[in-house]
């Protein structure tokens, strides 16, 4: 797993990014971003620039967060048990960075893998399809 020095990335990242990505928080709902982005292409880890989600797997779940059904490989995202705040709920993870994303839910049943992936926008980089070149397998952020 790809190690960052946490005073380079507070130079990297804005503090909300920070507080996000390397805190476990959380972003205010229907404030990201990319909540209503529809653009084609990969979003990637806003810390390693590795490819996490194929827009092709984005849906609208209503929620005020990016929600994505399926990662763009299998071994992109890392599920963690999360019991914080007295829930019991899956964390995802950077596989590549170990970086908080956000949340999995199995409660995306219209959707093809009943799977929901509630991504904070601060998370995430973005490379359109006409730009991205072997964007799952990318190492290092762009």
């Amino acid at each position: 797993m790809k190690q960052f020095n946490d005073e380079e990335l507070k130079k990297k990242l804005t503090p909300d990014q920070y507080r996000i990505l390397r805190e476990k928080g959380t972003e205010a709902p229907f404030s990201g971003k990319f909540l209503n982005h529809k653009e084609d292409g990969m979003y990637n880890c806003a810390v390693c620039g590795a490819g996490l989600f194929d827009s092709k797997t984005k849906f609208d779940s209503g929620t005020g967060w990016p929600s994505f059904y399926d990662a763009a490989k299998s071994d992109a995202i890392d599920l963690r048990e999360d019991t914080s705040h007295g829930m019991s709920r899956l964390e995802a993870t950077c596989a590549n960075c170990g970086s908080h994303l956000g949340h999995v839910f199995k409660d995306a049943h219209d959707q093809p893998t009943g799977t929901r992936y509630c991504i904070n926008s601060a998370c995430l980089g973005f490379v359109p399809s006409n730009e991205n070149k072997n964007t799952p397998d990318a190492k290092e952020q762009v």
